[in-house]
């Protein structure tokens, strides 16, 4: 598979305060991201909050950020929905455009069997060259994509890699066990990060390391190296930082954390709404406690 990196953020969409997309924005914050440790962004995905984006919204993103970053990093295009032929469509104009892959999530609400799992997923990957890397977040879609079927759907070439945000580990395991080598398993998870790179995972697509990009990169390089006590001291201490960050839906905390630190990405796009005072209290006393990486503009 090419190398898209092991630590890839699943950016936030800047908005103004019109609540309109702040394309310039979005351009330096992938900047800045790849200067603190990224080696490549996640353009609209659940951090982008893609449910609220419209498609002309998306493919601009998608060519803003590629042109900004260049080849510099990897740009992956989040093209998944829960409507096969939406889905295709978006594909193949995030092609055009030339990002480097594409993330396809679970189909949500529908609940789709793991044969159409499979379909859906084949008939995507059959419409573009682009490398294609999955995304189960059961907690979001409700259908969890089981270890068969991605060792199945491992097997189409340009099916490359799985973000897996299931937390559970004993899955995880087994999709390793099962698919090709050149297959490789993202964390989809912040806290699940070093567990699962210790099994035989690949790395993360990270919310947090908006914040600490390259914390989580040295995390992840010592851990590769088999330095497991290092890597594990680093996991360990930014486990309240990854908690914060979850602290209520995702990307609230980390929209709020990227106003407070000083980079401005705007508020979220209704139905979600800024943090409740107490949930913004603990957010801001928890990043008093850490150095953060991303460059302030």
């Amino acid at each position: 598979m090419p190398d898209l990196g092991r630590l890839l953020t699943a950016m936030v969409t800047p908005f103004d305060d019109k609540g309109e997309v702040d394309y310039e924005q979005a351009k330096r914050l992938a900047i800045a991201l790849l200067d603190s440790g990224s080696d490549g962004v996640v353009v609209v995905g659940t951090t982008g909050e893609s449910p609220t984006l419209v498609r002309e919204e998306e493919i601009r993103l998608f060519d803003e950020v590629k042109s900004a970053v260049g080849r510099r990093g990897t740009v992956i295009a989040g093209t998944g929905s829960n409507s096969t032929a939406e889905a295709i469509a978006a594909t193949k104009e995030a092609e055009r455009i030339g990002v480097d892959a594409c993330l396809l999530v679970v189909p949500y609400y529908n609940k789709p069997t793991q044969q159409g799992l499979f379909e859906h997923f084949q008939a995507i990957a059959g419409s573009t060259k682009l490398p294609c890397i999955l995304y189960n977040v059961p907690s979001r879609t409700i259908t969890n994509l089981a270890p068969q079927t991605v060792i199945e759907l491992s097997k189409i070439d340009n099916i490359v890699g799985l973000k897996e945000a299931s937390g559970d580990l004993v899955q995880a395991a087994k999709i390793i066990s099962g698919v090709d080598k050149d297959f490789v398993l993202y964390s989809g998870n912040d806290s699940d990060t070093f567990p699962l790179i210790s099994i035989g995972g690949y790395g993360v697509i990270s919310v947090t390391s908006h914040l600490v990009g390259a914390q989580m990169k040295e995390m992840i390089v010592k851990a590769i190296k088999g330095e497991l006590a290092q890597a594990a001291a680093i996991h360990r201490s930014l486990l309240p930082l990854f908690d914060a960050m979850f602290i209520v839906s995702n990307p609230i905390p980390i929209k709020y954390a990227l106003n407070h630190v000083g980079f401005r990405v705007g508020k979220p796009r209704l139905p979600l709404t800024t943090p409740d005072e107490k949930s913004a209290a603990i957010i801001e006393a928890v990043l008093k406690n850490y150095h953060i990486d991303l460059p302030i503009n």
